[in-house]
């Protein structure tokens, strides 16, 4: 099979189209042959060498977060999916490849209503919102939750989901995006080039932060006390936390199918719909990165595969 890989740290030309076996599968997972996955921010932190504590690597790597496609095959435990569904999944590496074998309980059936392009796209942002909100953040019906990054493939799939389970949702963004980000059903949208948010909002239940830096450090001053600042970018300050009475977790998704299958009605309902950029192939994988990494790309970049 073909795969993207690199040997050494480095910038998006240490990515090459490198052929590997087929995976085999043990018995507790399934083989699918994958049809999209999508370029994610940690996957250039991870190949720039800068998480190499953190999620150490091994050479040859093949990077990617987030499937969709075919099941071609299952072990012999599998019981809840069988060959021929159409899946997608969250994992820790191997998806710029035309195959990848993943454990059964990562794994969710994709729902009828929408594409494989739409499910990779959806994956990484589904299963993050899941974390933030409902494991990490507990959202109430009725509380008041500020995202940061509102427009980008996760805050815009959680400022749908947020809405969608009752909440009053702010969001932050800037220029093009502000009527975009307002039509996904925020609330109140804010200019973070030209609008002090501090100035505008109080009393925040829940802060979403996907952007990290000053605008998390800032974030503190509009929590009522009691509330949590979520960040999945950096570590929010302990200090900060203790002095304004909150809580400030960083969180990271581990893969699991049960919180991709928590969204199926609202999927089904149309009340999640992928935010998708730009659809470019495998080979084409540096050069993907590169956009993201420039930033500005709102919603997701798939690459097809199959």
């Amino acid at each position: 099979m073909i795969t993207i890989q690199y040997t050494a740290f480095g910038h998006s030309d240490v990515l090459q189209l490198n052929p590997m076996d087929k995976p085999t599968i043990q018995e507790n997972e399934v083989l699918i042959k994958i049809a999209s996955t999508t370029i994610n921010p940690l996957e250039m932190k991870i190949r720039e060498g800068y998480l190499q504590q953190a999620m150490p690597i091994t050479f040859p790597y093949t990077p990617g977060s987030d499937v969709a496609g075919i099941v071609e095959a299952v072990g012999n435990n599998v019981s809840r999916i069988k060959a021929g569904d159409k899946v997608y999944a969250t994992t820790y590496g191997g998806t710029y490849a035309e195959y990848i074998s993943l454990n059964e309980d990562q794994v969710a059936i994709i729902p009828s209503n929408i594409s494989l392009n739409e499910a990779a796209a959806l994956a990484i942002p589904l299963t993050t919102a899941y974390t933030l909100l409902v494991e990490a953040g507990q959202l109430q019906d009725g509380q008041k939750v500020l995202i940061h990054g509102a427009s980008g493939g996760v805050g815009s799939i959680m400022v749908q989901m947020a809405k969608a389970m009752g909440a009053y949702v702010i969001g932050t963004t800037s220029g093009a995006e502000l009527d975009r980000v307002k039509a996904l059903g925020a609330d109140e949208v804010m200019d973070y080039k030209t609008q002090d948010f501090t100035a505008m909002v109080k009393d925040i239940d829940i802060v979403a932060d996907l952007v990290g830096g000053e605008t998390q450090t800032k974030s503190f001053e509009v929590l009522k006390k009691g509330g949590k600042l979520i960040s999945t970018v950096m570590p929010p300050s302990a200090e900060l936390a203790e002095k304004y009475q909150v809580e400030a977790p960083f969180i990271m998704s581990n893969p699991s199918y049960k919180k991709l299958d928590f969204f199926n009605e609202l999927i089904a309902q149309g009340k999640i719909k992928a935010q998708i950029s730009k659809t470019m192939k495998l080979e084409q994988a540096a050069e993907a990165q590169d956009l993201v990494s420039k930033g500005g790309v709102n919603g997701k970049i798939v690459l097809e595969i199959n």
